[in-house]
């Protein structure tokens, strides 16, 4: 089903051969100009290298043929070289010129034609490493502008995108774009040049024989067209299911743990065997197509020549051609040829580079739902109010609410405790706090200050954030804990994990805080993972803190050990924090409890206890148990 829809939407978005987003990609060349004209410039002297060859060649041919014609009229007895020198439309004088010139003429011809050659071969070169190297620098320009639009997008686009077709758009989709930039592109600049220049010197030297070839060029052009066309939307197919391939692996890798332990690797494998035959098919397509395409290329180019040897030798035969015009004819017309023949591969790299252009600049060109507006202006140091207003929120795409007209406010420095079953919009409350997401209605404001109206990097600075699914990046606990303040000194660094209770365990490592954590903090366990978050959430010293159920990876002792030090720690602050565990908020200066979407309930928790039959029934299932359990650990 996943595989039609992919389908279905690359049927749609089928773009043109040559489309906006690879001329878009072509422009990117004013970026790299200096290597990209160095290029082409050499290419341009490599060219006109090879189209003085065929010239000397034919200078070659005639001094050999005038050489043996004047040889076998020397060679006569005197009294008949002068009719034979008359016979060939030659005078005496000139034969004998001929005769002892050949030899050098042929040798300065020859070196000639190794000179060009070197300086073909050098310039070649030189445009070959330029074009690698411009390309390069596009590809390099193009992953960095992605990867700084995805870590600006929203929230939301991350949503309804997945992670493996992300990184399929910035590794695969690129890499397509580069090599038809170094490849396609030149390829397809040297072929115009090359066949430009060509039929102006053809029908210059020779027009009736080059108004034969002519019929050629437009049934090439006509391949080119058909064949684009044909293979463009398969190469879409194929990036949309490499997409999925990669996006297979990149969650099976993920989540290995759940498929172990679930025992679930032979349902994966087939799931992922499933999509790359998918893929393979769709590969296999595009290779029978081209694999038709080449050989009727070289038909044509085949035809060509054929059509050339019929008129040709008609010419020789009627004395309007000689040898040495033929001959330089025949390789000029080779640079007709050749171009025709390159045809298939500018096809395939032109028709990959097409697919992946759309694919790469519909990220490059996605608008984010959370973005700082026009008039924003940093947000100053805040005191920490924060007011919810009549706010509803909706998820991109879905018209269900999931919180409706939620109303509270937060003074500074007080304790926020969100309760409420699963799915009842705790997390989604925390989200809107810092605008990981925009209200649908209404409005969050901070000391009065609508959150939409101030700058992002102003606004989230001042928020200290442990969301319930820990993330460490590869590298050290110090740095892991120095995330948010990299500048930040050792000392700063121990504070926190002190008050975050990660000190001991850290230094119990032989490395201490220069541990390496391992990918995803593979190598320490949840709880630790949890209080190295906590402790780098409090390393920015915030003036709004958001616990999103941060104890919930850690056993009872350090349950109750981080819980008492962010008792001390959340003074001064305002802090939202949510438990599934009432005996963490139980000291909280405000309780909400949320229902559906609404809070049903807000107050301390004496209040609610009197007041609020959801609370109590939380209250009685929780807080008698952990009640004890806190007594037992304090004792």
């Amino acid at each position: 089903m996943q595989a039609g829809a992919i389908a279905g939407a690359a049927k749609r978005a089928r773009p043109p051969l040559i489309n906006r987003g690879l001329l878009r990609a072509i422009g990117y060349l004013g970026k790299q100009r200096r290597t990209a004209l160095i290029a082409y410039s050499s290419l341009v002297i490599a060219t006109l290298a090879q189209l003085a060859v065929p010239q000397l060649v034919q200078n070659i041919i005639e001094a050999v043929t005038r050489g043996v014609s004047a040889k076998g009229v020397l060679n006569l007895p005197e009294i008949a070289q002068p009719l034979a020198a008359a016979a060939l439309g030659r005078p005496l004088e000139q034969l004998r010129a001929d005769y002892l010139n050949a030899e050098s003429i042929i040798l300065n011809a020859a070196l000639i034609i190794i000179a060009f050659a070197l300086m073909r071969g050098g310039f070649s070169f030189l445009q070959a490493y330029m074009a690698e190297k411009t390309s390069q620098g596009i590809a390099f320009d193009l992953r960095n502008e992605i990867y700084a639009k995805i870590q600006r997008l929203s929230f939301s686009y991350h949503d309804r995108n997945q992670t493996g077709q992300l990184i399929t758009r910035a590794i695969d989709d690129v890499e397509k774009l580069r090599l038809f930039l170094a490849q396609g592109l030149v390829l397809a600049a040297q072929a115009v040049l090359l066949l430009g220049a060509t039929l102006i010197i053809l029908l210059a030297t020779n027009w009736r024989l080059t108004l034969a070839i002519l019929p050629v060029l437009p049934i090439a052009l006509i391949l080119f067209m058909i064949f684009g066309a044909i293979s463009q939307p398969l190469f879409f197919q194929v990036q949309a299911r490499l997409s999925r391939v990669n996006t297979i692996l990149q969650e099976n890798l993920a989540g290995i743990k759940v498929v172990k332990a679930f025992v679930r690797e032979r349902h994966e494998q087939e799931r992922f065997g499933a999509a790359a035959h998918d893929l393979l098919e769709w590969q296999l397509r595009v290779g029978r197509t081209f694999s038709f395409l080449f050989p009727l290329v070289f038909l044509v180019a085949q035809i060509g020549q054929a059509v050339i040897l019929y008129f040709g030798g008609g010419q020789i035969i009627g004395g309007t051609l000689n040898l040495g015009e033929y001959q330089s004819f025949s390789l000029y017309l080779v640079f007709v040829f050749f171009p025709i023949g390159q045809l298939g591969f500018i096809i395939s790299l032109m028709a990959q580079a097409s697919a992946s252009a759309v694919r790469v600049f519909e990220i490059l060109d996605a608008k984010s739902e959370v973005a700082n507006a026009p008039d924003a202006v940093p947000l100053g140091e805040i005191k920490g109010q924060v007011e919810f207003r009549n706010v509803t929120f909706r998820y991109f795409g879905s018209s269900a609410p999931v919180l409706s007209n939620v109303s509270f406010t937060a003074q500074p420095g007080q304790t926020v405790a969100l309760l409420g079953a699963t799915g009842s919009g705790k997390t989604t409350i925390i989200n809107l706090i810092p605008r990981f997401y925009d209200v649908s209605e209404g409005a969050v404001l901070i000391d009065g200050v609508d959150v939409r109206k101030v700058t992002l990097e102003s606004l989230r600075s001042q928020i200290g954030i442990v969301l319930q699914e820990t993330t460490l990046f590869s590298g050290t606990i110090r740095e892991n804990i120095a995330f948010g303040k990299p500048d930040a000194s050792l000392e700063e660094v121990i504070a926190a994990a002190q008050a975050a209770s990660a000190h001991d365990f850290i230094m119990s490592f032989p490395q201490g805080y220069d541990t390496p954590v391992g990918e995803r903090g593979a190598t320490l366990s949840g709880g630790q993972k949890q209080r190295i978050a906590i402790a780098r959430a409090l390393l920015l010293n915030p003036r709004i803190l958001i616990l999103d159920d941060s104890t919930s990876s850690v056993d009872l002792v350090t349950e109750y050990r981080i819980q008492k030090a962010l008792d001390q720690l959340m003074k001064g602050r305002t802090s939202f924090v949510i438990a599934q565990r009432i005996s963490t908020v139980l000291n909280a200066d405000l309780i909400l409890v949320l229902e559906k979407g609404r809070i049903v309930a807000s107050g301390k928790h004496e209040e609610l206890l009197e007041t609020c039959e959801l609370y109590a029934e939380i209250y009685s299932s929780q807080l008698v148990g952990d009640a004890e359990i806190d007594q037992s650990i304090a004792a």
